[in-house]
C-alpha cells in the first residue's frame, strides 16, 4: 500500500518476499517474507535513522528514503511520528500547516 501527497510517495508498506521486490530483501538482509515500511526523512532524523541499525535500513534508490522492518516489536507510536514527519517532508506548505492547527 502506498500513501501519496501530490504524486510524491510519503509512505509505502509491502511484504518483501521471494520473487517480489528482491531489492527490499537485499537491503534488510532478511530472507523470509518480511513486512517493510519506507518513508521520507531529512536532516538529523535521516542521519540518526540511517545509522540506527535494525529495524531501520537505507534503501539505495533514494537519498531521502528510510526503511523499517515491521514486526511484533514495532513501536506503532514511533511509526505514527515517522509517517507524520514524512508527510511534512512531502506536502506543500499549505497542507503542512494544517498539521499544526
Amino acid at each position: 500500500m502506498r500513501w501519496r501527497v501530490r504524486k510524491k510517495t510519503l509512505a509505502h508498506v509491502l511484504v518483501a518476499q521471494e520473487g517480489y521486490m528482491s531489492a527490499y530483501r537485499d537491503v534488510t538482509g532478511v530472507a523470509e517474507p518480511t513486512t517493510v515500511l519506507t518513508f521520507r526523512s531529512s536532516g538529523d532524523e535521516l542521519l540518526a535513522l540511517a545509522h540506527a541499525g535494525p529495524p531501520f535500513y537505507r534503501p539505495p534508490w533514494s537519498s531521502t528514503v528510510v526503511g523499517m522492518v515491521l514486526d511484533d516489536d514495532t513501536d506503532w507510536g514511533e511509526v505514527a511520528e515517522l509517517v507524520t514527519e514524512s508527510y511534512r517532508f512531502c506536502a506543500p506548505q499549505k497542507l503542512r500547516h494544517r498539521l499544526d492547527r
